[in-house]
């Protein structure tokens, strides 16, 4: 299994495998559990990721709710609250110490991202296909189980069963900076493996827009939530990943918010100096960093609630492969338990709620353009795609794409066979009719959307994928009028020397649900 974070940052197929198999990814059998290596090189790496085996399996069943846990805004917490979250951290880095193979210990705990992200494990049942818990709809639900035991031994070490990880809220301008009790160099929250740059006071920057002004990185992350959250979504597996059955290949494709915020976040923290951005800047480490879990809290709260927005995407899979899809993991009690996608849809029934906070990008809809762009005016050094695809994207290009219908039809932009360097981090962003060369500004009506990946297991080191990316809405934002073309900017952000966008075009809009 190769190191690397993430998977195929963006790729969301149009088309789901099909069903042949009509089968759930299973939970692995830990006693088979192999080497990681290097992702480059396929060199073997002196990383254990393997978790201690177990024949004792139990079924997860829902434990009742007396009282509802409130996870925290990690910039808002009390001193009370922030030393049982020392104490707990600094209980189970002990752990390691006192037994290294209690499975409740930090670095069994961290190890459990590695195993499940880099190939340690295989399906069962396809001994040469890796289980792959990102870059699909198991991304969300994975992670949600894995907070979940992770919060109940941190309580269980300090004898508080109420206890919860608090939540990055890099969604709101308040916590756009690493928050500060992760950053005391005498807690046991401290990790020196982040980029010393990005410290505190610095802002993230959610779209990697480049942007240097603090203002202008905050209406950036607020443009880019919006879009990955509501503007950009056309169908419920454009949020959540694509499907991922037994016997499919892993990273069939990103769902928007996987693809948008969370990496960026990883991509923020990691430490450049590192050959692997470690340890936030690759999956086989990341669980390393106490940040990791607060930055995925935040994460499953985007899950919890887009659930709640009032869109007219349906914001539920009901397909068995998914609901039945399971993992394994150690509880509080040192005991193996086989978990179900279908048992954590609702936070709340396993016991958890997060602090009401502001959601400023909710309404972050951008302004109308005061004048609409003439497509003779704006096409000037637009090429025709006949002929420009297969394109590398060494630089910014214009294209003119034609549209299904004239007007403010309902339609997405495809850009189709974007084959990748797996071992490299890519990105970059999609504009419709844009007039001027702004493009560190993400806050306007024609930003359509992005794409990005970070390095990532492959057996041949390249990847390829599509993404959709809805136009309705700003269609109506950029006042389309009855133009039958459009001009989309691809802007390269990061290495786009090594991506290869196979070809683009405009369809309607496929089926809202998954």
């Amino acid at each position: 299994m190769l190191l690397g974070l993430g998977g195929l940052y963006g790729a969301a197929n149009l088309i789901p495998d099909p069903k042949a198999l009509a089968d759930p990814i299973q939970a692995p059998e830990f006693k088979s559990c192999s080497e990681a290596r290097d992702v480059q090189s396929g060199d073997v790496l002196d990383v254990n990721c393997c978790p201690p085996p177990s024949e004792n399996i139990v079924d997860f069943k829902l434990p009742p709710v007396h009282r509802m846990r409130v996870r925290p805004a990690a910039h808002k917490v009390t001193k009370e609250y922030l030393a049982k979250f020392e104490e707990a951290i600094r209980r189970m880095k002990a752990l390691d110490k006192d037994d290294p193979t209690d499975p409740r210990g930090f670095m069994q705990q961290a190890n459990i991202h590695c195993a499940y992200c880099n190939g340690a494990h295989d399906q069962v049942g396809f001994k040469d296909l890796d289980i792959q818990v990102h870059n699909s709809w198991l991304f969300f639900p994975f992670h949600r189980w894995y907070l979940y035991f992770y919060e109940k031994i941190l309580g269980k070490l300090i004898d508080d069963p109420t206890f919860v990880l608090p939540f990055w809220n890099w969604d709101n301008p308040k916590g756009m900076q690493m928050p500060r009790i992760f950053d005391n160099p005498r807690s046991p929250l401290f990790n020196t493996n982040r980029n010393q740059d990005n410290r505190p006071p610095a802002m993230i920057d959610l779209g990697f827009s480049g942007a240097t002004e603090d203002l202008q990185k905050v209406v950036n992350n607020l443009s880019s939530m919006y879009s990955e959250m509501i503007r950009s979504v056309n169908s419920t597996i454009d949020f959540m990943g694509q499907p991922y059955r037994a016997g499919n290949s892993p990273s069939p494709g990103m769902g928007s918010s996987e693809r948008g915020s969370h990496i960026a976040a990883h991509v923020f923290v990691g430490n450049p100096k590192n050959r692997y951005m470690e340890d936030m800047g690759n999956f086989y480490s990341a669980g390393r960093d106490t940040l990791f879990y607060s930055h995925h809290a935040n994460v499953d709260r985007m899950w919890s609630i887009w659930k709640t927005l009032k869109t007219d995407v349906p914001k539920d899979l009901n397909d068995p492969d998914y609901l039945n899809a399971s993992f394994l993991f150690y509880d509080e009690n040192k005991q193996l338990v086989r978990v179900k996608v279908r048992d954590c849809l609702d936070h709340r029934r396993l016991g958890y709620e997060f602090e009401p906070v502001d959601i400023p990008w909710l309404n972050y809809r951008p302004a109308k353009k005061a004048a609409r762009a003439k497509i003779k005016d704006i096409s000037s050094g637009a090429q025709k795609a006949d002929g420009l695809f297969p394109l590398t994207l060494k630089k910014v290009t214009r294209v003119l794409v034609p549209k299904t219908a004239k007007g403010k039809a309902d339609e997405v932009l495809v850009l189709e066979n974007i084959e990748t360097d797996t071992t490299k981090f890519i990105k970059f962003d999609v504009f419709v009719n844009d007039e001027d060369d702004k493009t560190e500004e993400l806050d306007k009506a024609e930003y359509a959307g992005t794409f990005a990946q970070v390095p990532h297991k492959t057996k041949d080191k390249k990847g390829k994928s599509n993404i959709t990316l809805r136009l309705t809405e700003l269609y109506e934002d950029i006042d389309v009028d009855d133009d039958d073309t459009i001009v989309v900017t691809l802007i390269p952000r990061s290495n786009g020397d090594d991506v290869t966008i196979g070809g683009i075009k405009i369809i309607p809009s496929p089926p809202r649900s998954g």
